[in-house]
C-alpha cells in the first residue's frame, strides 16, 4: 500500500498538516474504524451511510477517503456479499469518491480528488474483477451502482479499465448480459459499453461475437427507431464504435443481419414535418453509421478498397439512395444539419463507384406530373440555399459525381445550352422546367448585386467540377456565348470573358448590408480563379480565347500586383497568367508566349512575378491544406451542438468568418494545392525558357504580303538583330538576379556546380546567337541579291510596256513612231539600280558594324569567363560573302 501512503501525504499537505490532523481527516478515519471494527451491524451500516454522505459533500473528505478507505470498503465488497445494505453503501461511497463535486470551486491547479481516487481504484489489482463479479448479484441496486462505478472509472482511466476487463474471465460477457436486464440497468450498461468500445478493437470484436448487433437493433426497434429517445442515440453510438475502422465487423454485419435494419431507421415514422432535437441527433447518428461503412480509413483511396466498394453496392441495392434523397432533397422540413449530412453521405456513396454514379444520374424525384432529375434538384438547393454549409455539402455531390467520370462530365456539359433572355430571367419557380445546364448558366448570369454574385460563385464551383481534366467539356463550354447581364445592350460574349469580368466585379460589390464585404469578396475571387485555372490548364484553345480580350488580361496584371488583396489571390492570378505562357501555341504578335512574358517583365518585373509563387505557398491556406480528415464522432457531449447548424445570421461577424473559413478550406483542398504546386514548377521553367530565348523570326513570305511589304519587313528584322545580343545579356543578368533572390527567399544558395551550369548555358546561348546572326546575314545577302534582280527586271518590263503603249497610240493616230533611245534608257535604269543598291549596302554595313561591336563585347565577356574566344568563333562567317553587283549586263 505504498501508493495509499503517498496519497496520505498529499491529503496532509492539502490541509496544511502532514499528520492528517484536520477535522475531515479525523472524521473519515473514525467512520472507517466503526466500519472495520464495529460489532453491531446497525452501527456499521449507519457509519457507512454517514461516510457516503460526507464524501459526497466535501473535497477534503474525498481525499481522506482515497488515502485510507479503499482497502476497508473493498473488503466489505469481497467478504460481506450477504449483507446487501453494506454492499450498497460501499458502492455508493466509492461512486461519491469518484464523482466531482459541482459546487466546490478552487484554484485551477488544485488537486482533483475524483481523478486521484479514480486512478487509485483502477490500480488496485483485484478491484475491477471484484466489481465485475457483482454484476451477477440479484439485488437491482447492487448491479446498478456497479455499472455506474465502472462508467465513472472509464471516464478518467479508460485504457487501464479496458485492459483489466479483457483479462477478466467472462468480463465482457457479464456486461453484455446487462443489455437484457431491466430497462434502467440496460440503459446504464449501454452507456458503459459506448465508453468501453472507443478505440478498443479487441473488445469490439468480442462484443460482436457476443451478439451485439442483434441486441442493438432490437433495442432500437423497441424504442421506436429515429423517433426514440436518448437510448436510440446510445445504441447508434455503440454501433458506430463497433464499425469504425473495423473491416471484420463491417463484413460480419453485412453478411449476418444485413443493412436492412440500419436503413429502416432512416425511414421517417409519424410526422415528416416535425423534427425534435433528439430526432435530429438520432438521424445524424444513423447517417454517421452509413458514412463509416462507405468511407473507410483516411488513407483509403476511393474505389480501391474492396470492402468499401461492396458496402456501397449492397447499400444502393437495398434502396438507401432513395431514402437519402427523400430525407435530404425532397423533405423541405428536415433540419439543415440533417440535409448536410445526407448530401455528404450521397457524395461518399457514389465516389469511385461507377454503377452508383449512374444510378444517381437516373434518379427522378417528385410526382409524375412534376418529375425532376435528382441532380437538378440538388443544383437548385445549391444555388438557392441561404446556408453556406448546405451549399458546400451539395457541392460535394457534384465533386464526387464528376471526379474521374468523363462520361458523366460530358453528359452534364451537353445540357449547357443558353436559354432565351426571358427564360434566363424567369422566377426560381420555373427552375423545374429547365435542364441542368440551363439552370447552371442562369446561375452564371450576373447582375450588379450581392445575391447574384454569391449565386455566380456557387455555379462557378459546379462548372469547375464539370470541366476538370476533360478537354472535350472545356471545348464545349468555350463555345458558349451568352448575353452579358451587365451589358446595357446585352451583347453576347464568350462565357470565359464573362467569367473574367465577374472576377473584377467580385472585388468591388457591396455586401447584403450595403457595405463592402471583404471576406466574401475574397472567397468569391478564389472560387472564380479556381475555375479559370482549371479551364485554361492544358487547353490552348481556352488560352487563345482568354487572350482575345485584352482588357481582361490587363486586369489580370493589375490583380497580380494589387497590394490590397491577399497573397493567395495574387498567387492564383500569377498561376493563371503563367498558364497563358505554358499552354500558349499562338503565333500572333502580342498574344504569343514571348509577348506575355515580355509584358510580365515590363508591368510586374520577372523577379517580383516569380516571388508571388513563393508568397502564395507561405500562406495559411496553402500550408495548412491536408487530406480529408475523419469527421468528428457524434457523442453525447457534442451531439446537441452538431445538430444546431442553422441558416446564415448576417449580424454575426464570427459566423461570417467561420463560413468564410469553410468555403476557403473547400477551395484550397489538398488536391488543388498539390495541383498548383506541380503547375507552378512548369510555369517557372517555361517562363524562364521563353525569357532567355531570343524571339524567333519568321523569314518566310506571308500569304498576304506583296514584294514591297516583304522587303520592308525583312529590313526591319535585320535592323533588330543588333539589339538581340544586348537584350540576351540583359535577360541572362535578370534571370541570374531573379534566381538569386528566389534562392535567398527559399533559403537556398547556388553551388559551384550550379554556377558552372550557368556559365555553360551562357556559352551555349552566345553560340546560338552567333550562329543565328551568321544565318541572318546570309539570308539578308541572298534576299538583297534577289531583290536587286527583281527590281531590275521589273523596271525593264515597265519601260518596255511604256514604249509599246506609245507605239500603239502612234499607230492608231497614223503617225510615225520614232525609234527608242536604248542607250538613254539603259543609262537611266543603271543609275537608279546603282543608287538603290548603294542605299541597301550602306544599311547592311551599318548593321554589320553594330554587330561587330556587340561581338567584341561578347568576346570580352567570354574571356573573363576563361573561354578561348578564337576557338569558339572558329569557322563562323568564313563562307559568308555579300554578293557583288553584276555589271556585265550594263555593257
Amino acid at each position: 500500500m505504498n501508493l495509499v501512503s503517498g496519497y496520505k501525504g498529499v491529503v496532509g499537505r492539502m490541509f496544511g498538516n502532514e499528520n492528517s490532523g484536520s477535522s475531515e481527516d479525523s472524521y473519515v478515519e473514525r467512520l472507517l474504524d466503526r466500519i472495520s471494527n464495529g460489532v453491531l451491524a446497525e452501527d456499521r451500516r449507519d457509519a457507512i451511510i454517514e461516510l457516503q454522505s460526507v464524501v459526497a459533500e466535501t473535497r477534503g473528505a474525498q481525499l481522506a477517503f482515497g488515502a485510507m478507505g479503499f482497502p476497508v470498503l473493498l473488503r466489505v465488497l469481497k467478504e460481506e456479499r450477504e449483507d446487501v445494505e453494506m454492499v450498497r453503501g460501499a458502492l455508493e461511497t466509492f461512486l461519491s469518491a469518484l464523482t466531482p463535486i459541482a459546487h466546490a470551486k478552487g484554484p485551477l491547479n488544485e488537486v482533483q480528488p475524483d481523478i486521484m481516487n479514480t486512478d487509485l481504484l483502477s490500480r488496485e489489482a483485484e478491484s475491477i474483477s471484484l466489481l465485475l463479479s457483482l454484476l451477477s448479484e440479484e439485488d437491482f441496486y447492487v448491479r446498478y451502482y456497479t455499472l455506474q462505478l465502472l462508467t465513472a472509472l472509464l471516464t478518467n482511466s479508460r485504457n487501464r479499465l479496458q485492459e483489466a476487463i479483457l483479462t477478466t474471465p467472462r468480463g465482457i460477457t457479464r456486461l453484455m448480459d446487462m443489455l437484457m436486464d431491466r430497462e434502467v440497468i440496460r440503459n446504464e450498461a449501454l452507456l458503459l459499453l459506448t465508453y468501453l468500445t472507443r478505440e478498443a478493437e479487441e473488445i469490439q470484436k468480442i462484443l460482436v461475437f457476443e451478439g451485439a448487433f442483434e441486441k442493438i437493433f432490437s433495442i432500437i426497434k423497441e424504442e421506436g427507431g429515429s423517433e426514440g429517445g436518448v437510448v436510440v442515440q446510445d445504441c447508434l453510438e455503440l454501433l458506430n464504435n463497433l464499425l469504425r475502422n473495423n473491416t471484420s465487423n463491417q463484413v460480419l454485419l453485412r453478411e449476418t443481419i444485413g443493412f436492412e435494419p440500419l436503413i429502416s431507421i432512416l425511414k421517417l415514422r409519424g410526422s415528416a414535418h416535425s423534427f425534435t432535437q433528439q430526432k435530429t441527433i438520432n438521424l445524424l447518428s444513423v447517417l454517421e453509421t452509413i458514412s463509416l461503412l462507405i468511407t473507410g480509413v483516411p488513407e483509403t483511396v476511393a474505389g480501391k478498397d474492396g470492402n468499401i466498394l461492396t458496402n456501397k453496392t449492397v447499400l444502393v441495392q437495398r434502396q438507401v439512395l432513395d431514402n437519402l434523397l427523400l430525407l435530404g432533397v425532397e423533405n423541405q422540413w428536415a433540419p439543415v444539419a440533417v440535409r448536410c449530412a445526407t448530401f455528404r453521405c450521397i457524395g461518399d456513396l457514389i465516389a469511385g463507384h461507377r454503377k452508383n454514379i449512374d444510378a444517381l444520374a437516373r434518379k427522378v424525384l417528385g410526382d409524375p406530373l412534376h418529375e425532376e432529375y435528382a441532380l437538378n434538384s440538388v443544383l437548385q438547393i445549391l444555388l438557392r440555399t441561404s446556408s453556406v454549409q448546405e451549399f458546400l455539402a451539395a457541392d460535394y455531390i457534384f465533386e464526387c459525381f464528376c471526379e474521374k467520370n468523363p462520361d458523366g462530365q460530358i453528359m452534364l456539359a451537353s445540357t449547357l445550352i443558353p436559354q432565351p433572355h426571358l427564360m434566363s430571367h424567369a422566377p426560381h419557380e420555373e427552375d423545374v422546367n429547365m435542364s441542368f445546364g440551363s439552370m447552371l448558366l442562369r446561375g452564371l448570369t450576373l447582375t450588379e448585386n450581392y445575391g447574384d454574385l454569391e449565386t455566380c460563385c456557387r455555379a462557378s464551383g459546379v462548372l469547375t467540377h464539370v470541366i476538370k481534366d476533360n478537354l472535350s467539356c472545356k471545348e464545349k463550354v468555350l463555345k458558349i456565348e451568352t448575353a452579358a447581364a451587365m451589358s446595357p445592350l446585352g451583347t453576347p460574349e464568350p462565357l470565359l470573358h464573362q467569367t473574367m469580368k465577374y472576377l473584377a466585379v467580385a472585388s468591388s460589390l457591396k455586401g447584403r448590408d450595403g457595405k463592402s464585404s471583404t471576406l466574401s469578396n475574397f472567397h468569391c475571387q478564389s472560387i472564380i480563379l479556381k475555375l479559370l485555372i482549371t479551364w485554361l490548364f492544358n487547353s490552348p484553345s481556352a488560352v487563345q480565347c482568354f487572350l482575345d480580350s485584352r482588357p481582361r488580361l490587363t486586369y489580370l496584371f493589375e490583380l497580380v500586383s494589387n497590394p490590397d488583396t491577399t497573397m493567395w489571390i495574387r498567387g492564383m492570378a500569377a498561376v493563371l497568367l503563367g498558364e497563358c505562357v505554358v499552354f500558349n501555341n499562338n503565333s500572333d504578335a502580342g498574344k504569343d508566349s514571348f509577348s506575355i512574358v515580355d509584358s510580365i517583365n515590363q508591368k510586374i518585373g520577372l523577379t517580383s512575378y516569380l516571388l508571388k509563387f513563393e508568397d502564395m505557398q507561405k500562406t495559411f491556406r496553402f500550408s495548412s491544406a491536408k487530406p480529408d480528415q475523419p469527421r468528428k464522432p457524434l457523442t453525447r457531449s457534442n451531439a446537441a451542438s452538431m445538430s444546431e447548424i442553422e441558416d446564415v445570421d448576417d449580424s454575426e461577424e464570427s459566423d461570417e468568418r467561420t463560413e468564410e473559413h469553410s468555403v476557403l478550406s473547400s477551395v484550397f483542398d489538398s488536391q488543388f494545392v498539390n495541383f498548383i504546386k506541380s503547375l507552378e514548377a512548369d510555369i517557372k521553367e517555361s517562363t524562364l525558357q521563353v525569357y532567355t530565348r531570343p524571339c524567333q523570326q519568321n523569314w518566310n513570305k506571308g500569304s498576304a504580303e506583296n514584294d514591297t511589304d516583304y522587303a520592308k519587313r525583312l529590313k526591319a528584322v535585320v535592323r533588330k538583330q543588333h539589339s538581340e545580343i544586348q537584350d540576351l545579356l540583359n535577360r541572362i543578368a535578370t534571370v541570374s538576379g531573379s534566381s538569386s533572390k528566389i534562392g535567398d527567399a527559399a533559403g537556398v544558395s547556388l553551388s559551384e556546380q550550379q554556377v558552372g551550369n550557368s556559365e555553360e548555358t551562357l556559352r551555349k546561348n552566345l553560340q546560338e546567337v552567333s550562329e543565328h546572326l551568321e544565318m541572318s546575314i546570309m539570308e539578308k545577302s541572298q534576299t538583297e541579291s534577289d531583290l536587286k534582280s527583281l527590281s531590275y527586271a521589273y523596271n525593264s518590263l515597265e519601260q518596255a510596256n511604256y514604249q509599246l503603249e506609245n507605239e500603239i497610240k502612234a499607230l492608231k493616230a497614223g503617225g510615225v513612231v520614232p525609234p527608242p533611245d536604248i542607250e538613254s534608257i539603259k543609262a537611266k535604269t543603271r543609275e537608279e539600280s546603282q543608287k538603290e543598291s548603294e542605299a541597301e549596302l550602306n544599311d547592311l554595313l551599318v548593321c554589320l558594324g553594330q554587330e561587330q561591336s556587340k561581338v567584341e563585347k561578347l568576346s570580352s565577356r567570354l574571356t573573363e569567363l576563361g573561354e578561348d574566344v578564337e576557338q569558339l568563333l572558329e569557322g563562323i562567317g568564313e563562307d559568308v560573302e555579300l554578293p557583288e553587283d553584276d555589271e556585265s549586263d550594263e555593257a
